[in-house]
């Protein structure tokens, strides 16, 4: 892709999923235009084998954005990583096409495991802010992974996951990140957890109740 047709993708991909762009122009400020456009020539350099060049080049993108992609990383097309501070993609994650990354995301291991350490994230994924995916495994197209989760498994297509650690909350939900983004209206298991919890108990206590009225009214007839 030469680079004219890149600012007008990025130029789409931008307008489309942050309300606060106002004019074109101001796609050349975003963090995530600079990370990607940077990555694809420190990913060119990695693939030839030039490793210290790749990583230098990275590093000073890191410095320069906040976003540390490494270069050994697979980017699919339309990313969008919304002001991007903090995150981490890295070396053998994958990550396809049309995914939304919010910032403190981290793509990460979880250890010094050889071979492919880092998740896949399937198309149209979205993972909201401080949510750490961590390991070899496959994050599903259409999936969203709510704010903070930590997600150690793999997760099915259409799935919503929250927690931690993360757990499927809803399946089949197909609406894809480019046509909504909303990281606040998910289910909350631990909310409904405490909610059935407060209803067994209300339950128990009005049984015990009744019990004691019986027992006083056996009491008061002997």
């Amino acid at each position: 892709m030469g680079f004219f047709r890149y600012v007008k993708e990025e130029m789409k991909v931008i307008r489309e999923r942050d309300a606060a762009i106002k004019s074109n122009w101001e796609v050349f400020l975003y963090p995530t235009f600079k990370a990607l456009l940077r990555h694809r020539v420190a990913h060119w350099l990695y693939t030839r084998k030039h490793y210290f060049l790749a990583r230098w080049y990275s590093q000073r993108t890191v410095r320069k954005t906040g976003i540390e992609i490494h270069p050994g990383a697979t980017i699919g097309k339309g990313l969008f990583i919304d002001h991007g501070h903090g995150v981490v993609i890295g070396e053998t994650a994958i990550v396809g096409d049309n995914v939304t990354l919010y910032q403190g995301v981290t793509l990460g291991g979880t250890g010094k495991e050889q071979g492919k350490r880092h998740p896949t994230i399937g198309d149209n994924v979205m993972i909201s802010a401080g949510a750490k995916v961590l390991g070899s495994f496959t994050v599903g197209e259409n999936s969203k992974i709510g704010a903070g989760s930590v997600v150690l498994s793999e997760v099915p297509p259409n799935s919503t996951v929250v927690g931690v650690p993360g757990r499927v909350v809803k399946r089949n939900n197909k609406k894809v990140p480019r046509e909504e983004m909303d990281q606040v209206h998910l289910p909350d298991p631990v909310r409904n957890d405490c909610e059935l919890l407060q209803k067994e108990n209300e339950r128990l206590c009005n049984e015990l109740r009744e019990m004691k009225q019986r027992i006083e009214v056996l009491e008061q007839n002997h």
